[in-house]
């Protein structure tokens, strides 16, 4: 059946920012799709929860506390995902974001860290996972979440967009070279209602704004993303690889415009 492409029976993945939001929906796909998952996140509690409702599944869950900033916790995160649950067949790097600051009062720091934390992190656990595929299964599949900031042009967000493209590109440069075994893909997210968009969910006048800018006349939810992280995981996307999956309600054009100073 069709359907059975969508199976991850028995396979092992890592999941980034799994304590919430698209990192949790991710996760919990995965489970229902037959998977293991090593649930990573900073908040010890967060990830736990996430855990447990896997494990609620029927699956084998790992809670990793885990800062994608900090090198040697990624190194462990790899090696206690093997240690524990003996093979790797998916990484999700979903653990990502940066506040949105006008370009004048953006630091080289800051731009720094936005770029670390959205695409160096990604890279640096990517590599160090890659090998394992390869080794305990033989390929695997790479799924970066990346945004729609960085293709559509808004003021204030020239670190995160810039970042969140140079995301996108990574994962072509890294699909290309490192095809045939492991795919490597990314998915493009719109306006989707997590805690990053609180904000706007409890302003009425705003989320109207949003939902009337969005050709699909709503704001994603978490299972949006969780189901195309899904096929570009599993089997049904065993042909596709160094594509930037845009989910997004159909978007070509940002309707949220945060306020600068002019010139």
């Amino acid at each position: 059946m069709i359907l059975d492409l969508f199976r991850l029976t028995d396979q092992v993945a890592i999941v980034t920012g799994a304590g919430r939001g698209i990192g949790r929906g991710i996760a919990l796909a995965y489970a229902e799709a037959g998977a293991d998952v090593v649930c990573a996140a900073r908040t010890p509690e967060q990830v736990e929860d996430t855990a447990a409702q896997v494990r609620e599944r029927g699956r084998r869950a790992l809670a990793v506390p885990c800062d994608v900033m900090d090198s040697e916790q990624l190194a462990s995160l790899v090696d206690v995902a093997l240690k524990e649950m003996g093979r790797l067949d998916v990484l999700v790097n979903n653990a990502g974001g940066t506040p949105p600051r006008e370009a004048l009062e953006t630091s080289p720091q800051f731009f720094e860290q936005a770029f670390r934390f959205n695409v160096l992190s990604a890279f640096e656990l990517t590599r160090l996972a890659v090998p394992r595929m390869i080794e305990t299964s033989g390929g695997g599949a790479v799924v970066n979440i990346s945004s729609r900031a960085g293709d559509l042009v808004q003021p204030a967000f020239v670190a995160y967009g810039t970042a969140k493209a140079a995301l996108s590109f990574m994962t072509r440069q890294l699909a290309s070279e490192w095809a045939p075994k492991v795919r490597v893909n990314a998915i493009a997210v719109g306006a989707v209602d997590t805690s990053a968009l609180a904000f706007v969910m409890t302003n009425e006048a705003i989320r109207r704004q949003l939902e009337g800018g969005t050709p699909m006349g709503r704001i994603g939810r978490v299972e949006d993303i969780a189901a195309c992280a899904l096929y570009l995981a599993s089997p049904a996307g065993g042909w596709v690889t160094g594509k930037v999956f845009q989910v997004d309600g159909g978007t070509e054009a940002t309707s949220l415009h945060v306020p600068t100073k002019p010139l």
